[in-house]
């Protein structure tokens, strides 16, 4: 298998898909890791198939408990401790790392240890499969919790059931905790780029204003939204009704804006509110528009 691999997504649901053919797992809160153990050592490559090793080396070196050729999808987190004294999952911890360089990622490492959250296994050399993509979830999983069984913290399987009823238990119960939602997946699906998977996610509501969009004024593609924190989030694709109601009171200014996850939008001025889901990975999702 070549590096990078594309990873597959799951697209938002408003509800999760039942019946005997899914299986439900956690969605934690945190940074996309596909994690490599090479012949010699252990590379960790992003969504966008950059190498982030030096972001986590801390998992770098307990994934060397791997055997060699074993490639794992998952979810690095970092747990940090709440006013009540429990751990919980912080997003804000994972993006700082994320976005720190390497010497202040390892200073924040030592602070805060990572957990790699694994969801998928792509190969396992060693037991004959050099490509497990092809395979369906359900042997997929099964061959995880094999590798892992003997591993432990801080690598460890994401939890996974079939019954939908615990899903929901989970999706009700887990939020506050670095949970942000569920996903689902077919049982017999094999492991595919692009949005394979279907995800329902918790929200909160918010007004925020429109700062720029991507696309044109008259065929605005998506909104860069300023959420009452100062975070500049990029939203969905645009449906073509809320395009046509947006475009129009956008005032585009010269020259190109970047928000701090990388993604590039022509800043704009206006009177556009917008009410989005605050979601707490690096893209809002714009539900209802309302102006000023």
């Amino acid at each position: 298998m070549e590096w990078p691999v594309e990873v597959a997504l799951a697209r938002p649901v408003t509800q999760l898909p039942t019946g005997p053919s899914w299986a439900y797992e956690i969605k934690v809160d945190g940074h996309r890791a596909v994690l490599w153990r090479t012949e010699d050592g252990v590379r960790l490559q992003s969504r966008t198939g950059r190498d982030v090793t030096a972001l986590w080396t801390d998992l770098a070196v307990a994934a060397m408990n791997l055997p060699p050729g074993v490639i794992l999808d998952g979810e690095a987190v970092v747990y940090v401790a709440a006013d009540d004294g429990t751990a919980h999952i912080s997003f804000a911890a994972a993006q700082s790392r994320a976005l720190s360089l390497p010497r202040r990622a390892k200073a924040l490492a030592d602070q805060h240890p990572a957990t790699y959250v694994a969801f998928d296994i792509l190969a396992r050399p060693a037991a004959g499969f050099p490509d497990l993509r092809p395979r369906p979830y359900t042997e997929r999983r099964q061959v995880l919790l094999d590798v892992l069984a003997d591993i432990g913290p801080p690598v460890v399987p994401v939890w996974s059931t079939t019954d939908l009823d615990e899903a929901l238990l989970w999706f009700e119960t887990l939020e506050g905790t670095g949970v942000e939602g569920i996903v689902a997946k077919p049982l017999r699906s094999a492991y595919k780029a692009g949005r394979v998977w279907a995800k329902v996610r918790h929200a909160d509501t918010v007004d925020a204003t429109v700062v720029g969009f991507t696309g044109t004024v008259r065929h605005p593609k998506a909104l860069a939204v300023r959420l009452p924190e100062g975070r500049v989030a990029l939203s969905q694709r645009l449906t073509t009704a809320l395009a046509s109601v947006v475009g129009p009171r956008l005032v585009p200014q010269a020259g190109r804006t970047f928000t701090k996850a990388g993604d590039s939008y022509t800043p704009a001025v206006g009177d556009v509110v917008v009410e989005v889901v605050a979601g707490t990975t690096r893209h809002a999702v714009v539900t209802v528009m309302r102006l000023r």
